[in-house]
């Protein structure tokens, strides 16, 4: 199948502007880059014109939520990737979470068959440490990386037991495969639903502390040099995880990490209220020098890259107690728009800087083919209207949930079109 892609505007990082050109997608593949001076003969191909659009590789998101299988009703694997693909989103790895927890071969290649057939995007299942999520019992890595597993993460929970976590690098490593950890330390952490800081002392609840998060990090890096695994920090959000990792990175250690557009966006002190759970995430929302230290982790490259966490949960569950209602916000509409309004426009980055972050870092840190708008790549492309303005509208998303902070936020850089293998994948 044959795909012009005309008229688009494509990011030149060596001269840090934006060039029209022509994409010429055949089989699947990127074939031909072609000067916008030029007018390309398109025969019989389809042609999209993406005059005034930016058009970049496929956004790339490490860290999402299907929910699928167990949880259909807030989301599944055709909703998610439908709702993915309108995000811009071309890749997408969900979290083993689900019910029955992926830790089997059968759910991972449940997953992958379902998403072969009902999926709109690529989608990489990880599997998770222990049997059930329950910390006690390490899976079988092996049957679970041939079953199509990219790497191994108890996300959702802690792995409280640090030889059953060392265990698990030391074994992740003998594979050539990730550990993936959501950092926190229970002891620290019951009963608490926002972060210890200005909006928790203001109304009186107890505090989740940044150390829940670091102590994890701090245990697991040095876990991590011992065994010489490749670790990978989730969603995070703290400016004492940020020191840990650096630190880290300095002296060899083969850590990654990932921060979400929440935190990089949003303080504790934007919460409104304690009656609204569209605020409610895991990790929670952190103080402004929390925020201020994510910001300048990913510039710097401490963090590698940006994921949405994309946790979707029923109206229903949304509308309970905040203390009773669930963890997690939606991500995959609104990632970019928030990202390029917030950082792009009022020039902190370039847009070039912020592709990268969702692009061609996590492609590398993963070792995916995709992430590359150049001949020779796979066809996993992205248009976006960056002029377009406009608020977010919850109950227009195509995800089955509308938990988000962000309803009315007034966002530019729309996706217009997203092409997965060379296939027109959603469309505006």
């Amino acid at each position: 199948m044959s795909l012009w892609i005309i008229n688009g505007s494509i990011w030149n990082e060596a001269s840090g502007s934006l060039e029209t050109k022509h994409v010429k997608v055949e089989n699947g593949k990127i074939e031909q880059i072609v000067d916008g001076a030029e007018t390309p003969d398109t025969g019989s191909a389809e042609v999209i014109d993406a005059k005034g659009k930016l058009v970049s590789a496929g956004l790339i998101d490490m860290h999402v939520h299907l929910r699928d299988p167990g949880f259909e009703y807030k989301e599944d694997i055709a909703t998610g990737t439908r709702s993915a693909a309108k995000g811009g989103f071309t890749t997408i790895a969900c979290m083993p979470n689900t019910r029955p927890v992926t830790d089997t071969p059968e759910t991972v290649k449940y997953i992958t068959n379902k998403a072969k057939q009902e999926g709109v995007v690529n989608v990489l299942p990880y599997a998770s440490i222990t049997k059930n999520e329950l910390g006690r019992e390490l899976t079988d890595f092996a049957a679970l990386k041939e079953a199509g597993a990219i790497g191994f993460t108890d996300d959702g929970v802690g792995v409280q037991n640090a030889q059953m976590m060392k265990n698990a690098m030391a074994l992740a490593q003998s594979m050539n495969m990730p550990i993936i950890a959501h950092c926190e330390d229970d002891t620290l952490v019951e009963g608490a639903w926002a972060s210890e800081g200005e909006f928790s002392r203001k109304h009186g609840l107890k505090g989740i502390p940044n150390e829940s998060e670091a102590i994890h990090v701090g245990r697991d890096v040095l876990l991590a040099e011992a065994t010489g695994v490749h670790y990978h920090v989730c969603h995070v959000s703290t400016e004492q995880s940020v020191r840990l990792i650096r630190l880290a990175k300095s002296i060899g250690v083969r850590v990654t990490a990932e921060v979400c557009p929440h935190h990089l966006i949003l303080s504790d002190e934007d919460i409104p209220g304690v009656d609204d759970a569209n605020w409610k995430m895991n990790p929670p929302l952190r103080t402004p020098r929390d925020v201020q230290a994510v910001i300048e982790a990913l510039e710097d490259g401490t963090i590698d890259m940006v994921v949405t966490d994309h946790a979707p949960h029923s109206a229903e569950e949304k509308a309970r107690a905040v203390q009773l209602a669930p963890f997690g916000i939606v991500g995959f509409e609104t990632a970019f728009p928030l990202l390029y309004t917030k950082f792009v426009q009022t020039g902190k980055w370039t847009l070039g800087f912020l592709l990268q972050r969702m692009t061609s870092d996590p492609a590398r840190v993963f070792g995916l083919e995709s992430g590359r708008l150049e001949q020779g790549a796979p066809a996993d492309i992205t248009i976006i209207d960056l002029d377009n303005e406009r608020a977010v509208d919850p109950s227009t998303f195509a995800s089955k949930s509308n938990n988000t902070p962000f309803g009315g936020w007034k966002l530019s850089g729309w996706p217009v079109a997203t092409i997965v293998a060379g296939k027109v994948a959603w469309a505006e």
